[in-house]
């Protein structure tokens, strides 16, 4: 799957969450990218760029006091080709793994922790 496919992909499962997350949501931009950057691999700690399937980036909407004000956008990355290799290797469809990334990066801006988000999702 191309970039643009991907792209697409990404920006039609954000189109499809519950209206009244999509209006909380302020100063939030969802990024496609083939990978993390080395920088990113390194403050994961993770193995290898295929280990990491998405990020949310920026200051949880919990942690935004008064003095939240004039910052650059929140982002939140899809990694294209980490989740297509999932995919691939886990007979799942890419539009709903997606959507899966996207959901749990934006429980982060929620301020959700892993854990948390893991017990909301078995529910």
């Amino acid at each position: 799957m191309d970039a643009d496919e991907f792209q697409l992909l990404a920006e039609r499962a954000y189109a499809q969450l519950p209206q009244r997350f999509v209006q909380a949501i302020d100063n939030v931009v969802v990024l496609t990218d083939d990978f993390p950057d080395a920088a990113v691999q390194r403050e994961m700690q993770v193995e290898s760029a295929y280990d990491l399937l998405g990020l949310y980036q920026g200051w949880p909407l919990p942690e935004r006091g008064s003095s939240y004000g004039g910052h650059p956008p929140d982002v939140i990355h899809l990694y294209r080709q980490p989740i297509l290799l999932w995919c691939r290797e886990n007979g799942e469809d890419v539009a709903h793994c997606i959507r899966h990334v996207l959901v749990h990066e934006i429980g982060h801006y929620f301020g959700f922790s892993d854990e948390e988000m893991t017990a909301i999702e078995q529910t």
